[in-house]
């Protein structure tokens, strides 16, 4: 079995398949009122979320920590919570966003 990344419309699906029609199937199953946009089998037998690319990655501290902190100090108010991390780590607005976003995402 390989591991294929499917995008659809609506969902980008990770899964493990025994060939590129099989995923198509699986996708199809799973949300049949998605359309297929890509089928890419995978090189590696793993998949991997790049904190680097997301603006998530701060010498010497872990972002979520900071991210964190931020929220509880703005009560999750996002745009307050968005200028306590710039203040905290020296990033831009831009960085700031994502990294307190994601966090928001996760259930902070």
């Amino acid at each position: 079995m390989a591991l294929y990344e499917i995008e659809t419309n609506g969902h980008i699906m990770i899964g493990w398949a025994d060939s590129t029609e099989a995923a198509r199937t699986l996708a199809g199953e799973l949300y049949p009122e998605d359309v297929i946009v890509r089928i890419s089998k995978r090189p590696r037998d793993l998949w991997v979320i790049s904190k680097r690319l997301l603006g998530l990655e701060i010498q010497g501290t872990d972002p979520c920590d900071v991210a964190r902190e931020c929220l509880n100090r703005a009560k999750g108010d996002k745009v307050r919570a968005i200028e306590l991390y710039t203040q905290a780590t020296g990033v831009d607005t831009g960085e700031a966003q994502k990294a307190i976003e994601t966090n928001m995402s996760l259930g902070w």
